[in-house]
Protein backbone atom coordinates (compact mmCIF):
# COMPACT_ATOMS: atom_id res chain seq x y z
CA UNK A 1 0.00 0.00 0.00
CA UNK A 2 1.25 3.46 -0.86
CA UNK A 3 1.53 5.79 2.12
CA UNK A 4 2.06 9.51 2.79
CA UNK A 5 3.56 11.02 5.93
CA UNK A 6 2.10 14.40 6.89
CA UNK A 7 3.65 16.03 9.94
CA UNK A 8 5.10 19.49 10.50
CA UNK A 9 7.99 18.06 12.58
CA UNK A 10 10.76 16.58 10.47
CA UNK A 11 12.15 14.43 13.34
CA UNK A 12 8.71 12.86 13.70
CA UNK A 13 8.63 11.96 10.00
CA UNK A 14 12.14 10.50 10.22
CA UNK A 15 11.14 8.39 13.23
CA UNK A 16 8.01 7.16 11.49
CA UNK A 17 10.03 6.19 8.42
CA UNK A 18 12.29 4.16 10.71
CA UNK A 19 9.34 2.46 12.39
CA UNK A 20 7.81 1.58 9.00
CA UNK A 21 10.94 -0.15 7.66
CA UNK A 22 9.92 -3.59 8.99
CA UNK A 23 6.71 -3.40 6.92
CA UNK A 24 7.53 -4.19 3.27
CA UNK A 25 3.85 -3.92 2.35
CA UNK A 26 4.02 -0.16 3.03
CA UNK A 27 5.70 2.07 0.43
CA UNK A 28 6.22 5.69 1.44
CA UNK A 29 5.59 7.79 -1.66
CA UNK A 30 5.95 11.24 -0.14
CA UNK A 31 6.07 13.57 2.86
CA UNK A 32 4.46 16.89 3.69
CA UNK A 33 4.99 19.36 6.51
CA UNK A 34 1.64 21.21 6.29
CA UNK A 35 -1.97 20.32 5.65
CA UNK A 36 -2.00 22.23 2.38
CA UNK A 37 1.06 20.35 1.11
CA UNK A 38 -0.53 17.14 2.26
CA UNK A 39 -3.69 17.81 0.30
CA UNK A 40 -1.67 18.40 -2.89
CA UNK A 41 0.24 15.15 -2.42
CA UNK A 42 -2.94 13.18 -1.73
CA UNK A 43 -4.52 14.52 -4.92
CA UNK A 44 -1.33 13.70 -6.82
CA UNK A 45 -0.61 10.21 -5.47
CA UNK A 46 -4.07 8.97 -4.41
CA UNK A 47 -2.42 6.97 -1.59
CA UNK A 48 -3.98 4.02 0.18
CA UNK A 49 -2.87 5.24 3.60
CA UNK A 50 -2.00 8.58 5.21
CA UNK A 51 -0.19 8.99 8.52
CA UNK A 52 -1.47 12.37 9.61
CA UNK A 53 -0.50 14.73 12.41
CA UNK A 54 -3.29 16.92 13.80
CA UNK A 55 -1.63 20.08 15.13
CA UNK A 56 0.03 21.72 12.12
CA UNK A 57 0.45 25.31 10.91
CA UNK A 58 -1.86 26.87 8.31
CA UNK A 59 -4.28 23.94 8.25
CA UNK A 60 -4.61 21.18 10.84
CA UNK A 61 -5.25 17.55 10.04
CA UNK A 62 -9.03 17.73 10.45
CA UNK A 63 -9.31 20.82 8.26
CA UNK A 64 -7.23 19.14 5.58
CA UNK A 65 -9.46 16.06 5.56
CA UNK A 66 -12.60 18.20 5.37
CA UNK A 67 -11.20 19.95 2.30
CA UNK A 68 -10.52 16.70 0.42
CA UNK A 69 -12.98 15.48 -2.20
CA UNK A 70 -14.05 11.82 -1.81
CA UNK A 71 -12.99 9.09 -1.90
CA UNK A 72 -10.68 9.61 1.08
CA UNK A 73 -7.63 7.45 1.84
CA UNK A 74 -7.37 5.43 5.01
CA UNK A 75 -6.07 7.71 7.77
CA UNK A 76 -3.98 6.89 10.84
CA UNK A 77 -3.54 9.91 13.10
CA UNK A 78 -0.14 10.34 14.75
CA UNK A 79 -0.14 12.98 17.47
CA UNK A 80 1.26 13.85 20.86
CA UNK A 81 -2.20 14.73 22.19
CA UNK A 82 -5.14 12.47 23.04
CA UNK A 83 -7.66 15.32 23.26
CA UNK A 84 -8.69 14.81 19.63
CA UNK A 85 -9.29 11.06 19.84
CA UNK A 86 -13.08 11.16 19.59
CA UNK A 87 -13.16 13.54 16.65
CA UNK A 88 -10.47 11.48 14.91
CA UNK A 89 -12.77 8.49 14.75
CA UNK A 90 -15.78 10.58 13.83
CA UNK A 91 -13.98 11.56 10.63
CA UNK A 92 -13.35 7.90 9.80
CA UNK A 93 -9.78 7.42 10.97
CA UNK A 94 -8.50 3.86 11.00
CA UNK A 95 -6.49 4.40 14.17
CA UNK A 96 -5.11 7.02 16.53
CA UNK A 97 -1.45 6.62 17.57
CA UNK A 98 0.05 8.69 20.36
CA UNK A 99 3.66 9.85 20.09
CA UNK A 100 6.10 8.39 20.84
CA UNK A 101 4.57 5.70 18.66
CA UNK A 102 4.57 2.19 20.08
CA UNK A 103 5.78 -0.27 17.37
CA UNK A 104 3.16 -2.86 18.33
CA UNK A 105 0.36 -0.28 18.03
CA UNK A 106 1.74 0.75 14.64
CA UNK A 107 1.73 -2.89 13.53
CA UNK A 108 -1.89 -3.25 14.66
CA UNK A 109 -2.90 -0.13 12.72
CA UNK A 110 -1.26 -1.38 9.53
CA UNK A 111 -2.93 -4.75 9.97
CA UNK A 112 -6.32 -3.03 10.23
CA UNK A 113 -5.71 -1.19 6.97
CA UNK A 114 -4.72 -4.46 5.30
CA UNK A 115 -7.89 -6.15 6.54
CA UNK A 116 -10.07 -3.35 5.21
CA UNK A 117 -8.40 -3.46 1.81
CA UNK A 118 -8.71 -7.25 1.66
CA UNK A 119 -12.43 -7.09 2.39
CA UNK A 120 -13.07 -4.33 -0.15
CA UNK A 121 -10.41 -3.50 -2.79
CA UNK A 122 -11.59 0.11 -3.12
CA UNK A 123 -13.41 0.93 0.10
CA UNK A 124 -14.47 4.13 1.62
CA UNK A 125 -12.72 4.14 4.99
CA UNK A 126 -14.63 2.13 7.58
CA UNK A 127 -12.58 2.40 10.76
CA UNK A 128 -12.95 1.55 14.42
CA UNK A 129 -15.36 4.38 15.06
CA UNK A 130 -16.22 5.40 18.60
CA UNK A 131 -19.37 4.44 20.42
CA UNK A 132 -19.59 7.95 21.85
CA UNK A 133 -20.85 11.29 20.59
CA UNK A 134 -21.34 14.62 22.34
CA UNK A 135 -24.66 16.50 22.33
CA UNK A 136 -23.05 19.36 20.40
CA UNK A 137 -21.60 17.02 17.79
CA UNK A 138 -23.77 13.93 17.16
CA UNK A 139 -22.08 11.03 15.43
CA UNK A 140 -22.79 10.30 11.78
CA UNK A 141 -24.44 7.11 10.57
CA UNK A 142 -21.85 4.43 11.12
CA UNK A 143 -21.31 0.86 10.03
CA UNK A 144 -21.30 -2.30 12.14
CA UNK A 145 -18.45 -3.14 14.46
CA UNK A 146 -16.62 -6.46 14.62
CA UNK A 147 -15.42 -8.30 17.75
CA UNK A 148 -11.77 -7.47 17.03
CA UNK A 149 -12.41 -3.78 16.42
CA UNK A 150 -11.47 -1.18 19.03
CA UNK A 151 -13.49 1.86 20.02
CA UNK A 152 -12.72 5.06 21.85
CA UNK A 153 -14.93 5.64 24.87
CA UNK A 154 -14.89 8.93 26.75
CA UNK A 155 -16.59 10.06 29.94
CA UNK A 156 -15.65 13.59 30.96
CA UNK A 157 -11.87 13.86 30.93
CA UNK A 158 -11.28 10.10 30.97
CA UNK A 159 -10.73 8.13 27.77
CA UNK A 160 -10.39 4.43 27.05
CA UNK A 161 -9.41 2.51 23.91
CA UNK A 162 -11.45 -0.67 24.28
CA UNK A 163 -11.77 -3.89 22.27
CA UNK A 164 -15.39 -4.53 21.32
CA UNK A 165 -15.12 -8.10 22.61
CA UNK A 166 -14.16 -6.77 26.08
CA UNK A 167 -17.42 -4.82 26.55
CA UNK A 168 -19.24 -6.78 29.25
CA UNK A 169 -22.65 -5.11 29.43
CA UNK A 170 -24.50 -2.02 28.20
CA UNK A 171 -27.36 -0.48 30.20
CA UNK A 172 -29.92 2.09 29.09
CA UNK A 173 -30.37 5.34 30.99
CA UNK A 174 -32.77 7.42 28.90
CA UNK A 175 -30.82 8.90 25.99
CA UNK A 176 -27.60 7.69 27.59
CA UNK A 177 -25.99 4.27 27.87
CA UNK A 178 -23.68 3.02 30.60
CA UNK A 179 -20.96 0.77 29.16
CA UNK A 180 -19.34 -1.79 31.46
CA UNK A 181 -15.84 -3.12 30.79
CA UNK A 182 -13.15 -4.23 33.23
CA UNK A 183 -13.57 -1.98 36.30
CA UNK A 184 -15.01 0.99 34.38
CA UNK A 185 -18.61 1.96 33.59
CA UNK A 186 -18.68 5.32 31.75
CA UNK A 187 -21.94 6.97 30.69
CA UNK A 188 -22.17 7.74 26.96
CA UNK A 189 -24.46 10.06 25.03
CA UNK A 190 -26.03 7.33 22.90
CA UNK A 191 -29.29 5.40 23.20
CA UNK A 192 -29.12 1.68 23.79
CA UNK A 193 -30.93 1.04 20.50
CA UNK A 194 -28.31 2.94 18.52
CA UNK A 195 -25.56 0.99 20.27
CA UNK A 196 -27.27 -2.33 19.55
CA UNK A 197 -27.38 -1.56 15.82
CA UNK A 198 -23.58 -1.41 15.70
CA UNK A 199 -22.64 -4.32 17.96
CA UNK A 200 -21.87 -7.75 16.40
CA UNK A 201 -24.97 -9.95 16.97
CA UNK A 202 -22.89 -13.11 17.28
CA UNK A 203 -21.28 -11.65 20.39
CA UNK A 204 -23.98 -9.49 22.02
CA UNK A 205 -27.58 -10.25 23.04
CA UNK A 206 -30.36 -7.85 24.02
CA UNK A 207 -31.23 -9.36 27.40
CA UNK A 208 -34.23 -7.12 28.07
CA UNK A 209 -35.49 -3.62 27.31
CA UNK A 210 -32.66 -1.93 29.18
CA UNK A 211 -29.61 -4.22 28.97
CA UNK A 212 -27.34 -5.82 26.38
CA UNK A 213 -24.87 -8.51 27.45
CA UNK A 214 -21.72 -10.04 26.02
CA UNK A 215 -22.42 -13.76 25.55
CA UNK A 216 -18.77 -14.64 26.10
CA UNK A 217 -18.81 -12.91 29.48
CA UNK A 218 -21.51 -15.19 30.96
CA UNK A 219 -20.20 -17.02 34.01
CA UNK A 220 -23.38 -18.90 35.01
CA UNK A 221 -27.05 -19.35 34.02
CA UNK A 222 -30.05 -19.99 36.26
CA UNK A 223 -33.82 -20.40 35.84
CA UNK A 224 -35.92 -17.38 36.82
CA UNK A 225 -39.62 -16.59 36.98
CA UNK A 226 -42.13 -17.54 34.25
CA UNK A 227 -39.63 -19.10 31.88
CA UNK A 228 -37.11 -16.30 32.02
CA UNK A 229 -33.44 -16.77 32.83
CA UNK A 230 -30.97 -15.00 35.06
CA UNK A 231 -27.33 -14.92 34.01
CA UNK A 232 -24.33 -13.89 36.04
CA UNK A 233 -21.56 -12.16 34.11
CA UNK A 234 -17.87 -12.15 34.83
CA UNK A 235 -17.40 -9.58 37.57
CA UNK A 236 -20.63 -10.53 39.31
CA UNK A 237 -23.28 -8.54 37.39
CA UNK A 238 -26.67 -10.33 37.41
CA UNK A 239 -28.98 -9.79 34.45
CA UNK A 240 -32.49 -11.12 33.89
CA UNK A 241 -33.37 -12.24 30.37
CA UNK A 242 -36.98 -11.57 29.39
CA UNK A 243 -39.01 -14.64 28.41
CA UNK A 244 -38.73 -13.79 24.73
CA UNK A 245 -34.99 -13.15 24.89
CA UNK A 246 -34.49 -16.21 27.07
CA UNK A 247 -35.93 -18.30 24.23
CA UNK A 248 -33.66 -16.53 21.72
CA UNK A 249 -30.73 -17.22 24.05
CA UNK A 250 -31.63 -20.94 24.37
CA UNK A 251 -31.84 -21.30 20.60
CA UNK A 252 -28.63 -19.42 20.01
CA UNK A 253 -26.72 -21.39 22.65
CA UNK A 254 -28.42 -24.72 21.81
CA UNK A 255 -29.76 -25.14 25.37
Amino acid sequence: MNALLIDDERPARIELRRLLKPFPEVTIVGEASTGMEGRELIEQWQPDLVFLDIEMPEQNGFEMLESLPPPHPHVVFTTAYNAHAIKAFEVNAIDYLLKPINPSRLAAAIAKVGQRRALAPHPAPTPEIPLVATPASPAPALGPLRPDDHVFVRDGERCWFVAVRSLRMLESSGNYTRVHFKDAAPLLYRTLNSMEERLPPELFLRANRSQIINLRMIASIGQWFSGSLKVTLEGGDEVELSRRQAQVFREQMSL
